[in-house]
């Protein structure tokens, strides 16, 4: 077997480029679509229900993508076509989305409706185009240059999330407006959709041009073991032979996705109820709480992003992961007792600790234990139900818990960190192949 051989920095930075775009998309989408149904009137205790969808459909189309592609090869690539098609619906949703309360719908659950549909469409196709990056990744880059690719992708999704993020709040500086007619997104968010989607399709457009995708003969010299293994199996069967880290690293997951769902879906009513002291999304404070929510989330990504600095410095990757929950529990707990905006910095720092760790940390345990099983696309594609399936749990419970615990919405952070506190402990299941 032909060892991969050494990438230059830049090409491993071309492999994964069209990721800065697509992270711009989801985090204007983790960071607005709840303030988006809020304005469109969907009541707080049926919030999360407009979340079950997307991951949903997340968890019946990765699986389908990675198997798919897998056995896909164009004079495009392998993993590319993919990339570009779920970039390209992407891109016509962002522009749809945001406009729910202006395409003169009759009444507000017809708009709702649309809302949904268009919501589950963005996610699938942010999923579609986000995986295949993590496919390449796999399928080019060596043992030894795996844990730099995906600090690269780290870094460049955390940029992704800080541009997305203080999109609304920037085009409310320089004049756009931040609130709207009842039932209408305000123009600082339409605005950052429109503008999220032109850098989405130039940097999917970048990593198309750059990278090219090793043909079908080149790659079995790489991968014999792998190329033999994929000519049959079907998902039951690669489930069933799956490694025990596949296992233990989603039940990880379970816990952090869950504790991040219920964080996108209710902390601008909870920044806007310790801050500002109110959560009618009909109010100027409202939309301003939203906005400076954006610039959180912004300060969580640059927490991120120095704390994945840091994580190659534990000399136990289970430690490392473990202490990173652990901080971002603390930081949930912590955001209902900062009655100050800049005050609220402190736990959104601690969050992006846990952020860097489930980003990195999952598919490093998961495709070094992969070695030698094959079908790394189809593989990557089921555990990406790590990643729904918590998200589609966690909806279809968030209303209730959040009468459970008062219908304070910013009661749900400590639901949240509690979560994360479980995932931590989860974490010394795993067994960690060097």
């Amino acid at each position: 077997m032909k060892q991969k051989p050494n990438l230059s920095f830049w090409k491993l930075w071309n492999l994964s480029f069209g990721f800065f775009g697509v992270q711009i998309a989801y985090a204007l989408q983790s960071a607005n679509i709840s303030r988006i149904f809020r304005t469109l009137g969907a009541d707080p205790h049926d919030l999360s229900f407009f979340w079950i969808l997307p991951p949903l459909m997340g968890i019946l189309v990765q699986p389908i993508v990675g198997t798919l592609s897998d056995k896909t090869w164009t004079r495009f690539g392998r993993r590319i076509p993919y990339l570009f098609v779920g970039a390209a619906v992407a891109v016509a949703v962002m522009c749809l989305l945001p406009n729910a309360g202006s395409l003169g719908l009759r009444s507000v659950t017809y708009v709702l409706i649309f809302g949904l549909f268009a919501l589950m469409l963005l996610d699938t196709s942010i999923n579609m185009a986000m995986q295949p990056f993590k496919m390449m990744v796999g399928d080019m880059v060596n043992e030894e240059q795996k844990a730099k690719a995906y600090s690269i992708q780290s870094f460049l999704c955390n940029a992704g999330s800080v541009v997305g993020f203080v999109f609304p709040f920037l085009f409310a500086w320089i004049g756009l407006k931040n609130v709207a007619p009842d039932g209408v997104v305000p123009d600082t968010v339409v605005w950052s959709f429109y503008v999220g989607a032109i850098i989405l399709i130039l940097c999917v457009l970048y990593t198309t041009l750059k990278v090219k995708e090793w043909p079908p003969k080149e790659y079995a010299e790489y991968n014999p073991s792998t190329a033999q293994k994929e000519e049959k199996a079907n998902w039951f069967t690669l489930l069933k032979n799956a490694p025990s880290t596949f296992w233990t690293v989603g039940l990880v997951q379970f816990f952090c996705w869950a504790a991040f769902l219920y964080m996108w879906t209710y902390v601008v009513d909870a920044v806007s109820l310790t801050v500002w002291g109110t959560a009618d999304p009909k109010t100027e404070a409202y939309q301003e709480a939203a906005n400076w929510t954006g610039i959180l989330y912004a300060v969580q990504a640059v927490g991120s992003v120095v704390w994945a600095t840091v994580l190659p410095r534990f000399g136990n990757r289970k430690m490392a992961y473990t202490v990173s929950l652990v901080l971002g529990g603390l930081g949930f707990a912590l955001i209902p007792f900062c009655p100050d905006s800049y005050l609220q910095f402190i736990p959104f720092i601690l969050i992006g600790c846990a952020w860097a760790a489930m980003l990195a940390m999952p598919f490093t345990f998961v495709t070094n234990a992969l070695q030698g099983y094959g079908h790394m696309g189809a593989y990557l594609g089921l555990f990406n139900g790590t990643i729904c399936l918590p998200q589609i749990v966690a909806a279809l419970c968030g209303g209730t818990i959040l009468h459970i615990v008062g219908s304070d919405q910013s009661h749900m952070m400590y639901v949240a960190g509690g979560l994360l506190a479980v995932g931590a402990a989860c974490v010394f299941l795993i067994k960690d192949r060097k």
